[in-house]
């Protein structure tokens, strides 16, 4: 699964169908209810599928905003934390990636919650089939802007006068940031498969590397299965802000989900 966004202002009030809470300035204690509500919805969708998950890929933007400090971690997403660490303890894998909303983690989740932590894309055989795995942020799209910003978000000298300005001001300038991008497309609807940086990026991979099957991606907050070929799929996994969707590959067949949908 991918794109919780956990700490962010937009999720569904009681995750529901009275819509959306208004950012947290307008109304903090919906805000907050709703940030717990998503947290609480994601840890049960965790009790369902450790219950038969050999392992669990979590692809990116997990957080909407994380940056860990020398000796502190940001505040909140305790239930969230704790059930990685049950769900290690137990001797399930998990692997978190980097998006970009959560570039700036370094071993936190990895020391005290025992998950394999990525910064680039994965290739991985899972019973025979040859999967590629990613945020997908950064993947085919040549926007000189975008690789400038990238590359200064990635950047570990970067990281130092950062930690150095108060998280008073960081986290408003986070969250601010977060908004903008929501806002230039990274929730747009379907472009089409011309459009797609994600879809056009497989492509090309699949010439270079055509005993790949698989691309799973998040990234984009749309849910899309797409053969590329007759051997080779591209899913984009939707996110757990409108869809609360996820992926699951039995070793055979894989399908994209839905977690507790509501009934019409």
């Amino acid at each position: 699964m991918s794109d919780a966004h956990l700490g962010a202002p937009y999720h569904k009030k009681n995750i529901g169908k009275e819509g959306f809470v208004r950012p947290s300035h307008e109304n903090p204690d919906n805000d907050l209810f709703a940030q717990h509500e998503i947290e609480r919805k994601l840890c049960r969708w965790f009790d369902m599928v450790k219950t038969d998950a050999k392992t669990i890929y979590l692809l990116g933007d997990i957080f909407d905003y994380w940056f860990e400090y020398k000796t502190v971690v940001p505040r909140g997403f305790t239930r969230f934390l704790g059930k990685l660490s049950e769900m290690t303890d137990m001797g399930i894998e998990v692997h978190f990636f980097i998006g970009n909303h959560d570039i700036w983690l370094t071993d936190y989740l990895s020391t005290e919650c025992g998950v394999i932590v990525h910064t680039e894309p994965f290739i991985v055989n899972i019973d025979g089939q040859q999967f590629f795995l990613a945020h997908g942020d950064g993947l085919g799209d040549d926007s000189r802007s975008f690789k400038f910003l990238r590359k200064l978000f990635h950047s570990k000298i970067c990281r130092i006068p950062f930690a150095a300005i108060h998280p008073k001001w960081t986290i408003s300038f986070a969250h601010a940031w977060a908004r903008h991008s929501r806002e230039s497309g990274e929730m747009l609807d379907y472009m089409g498969e011309d459009k797609e940086h994600l879809i056009t990026f497989a492509k090309k991979e699949l010439k270079r590397a055509p005993d790949l099957n698989f691309f799973l991606f998040g990234h984009r907050h749309i849910m899309l299965d797409l053969m590329l070929s007759r051997s080779a799929r591209i899913v984009i996994l939707g996110d757990w802000i409108r869809f609360f969707s996820y992926g699951i590959f039995d070793g055979e067949n894989f399908s994209l989900e839905v977690f507790e949908e509501e009934e019409a």
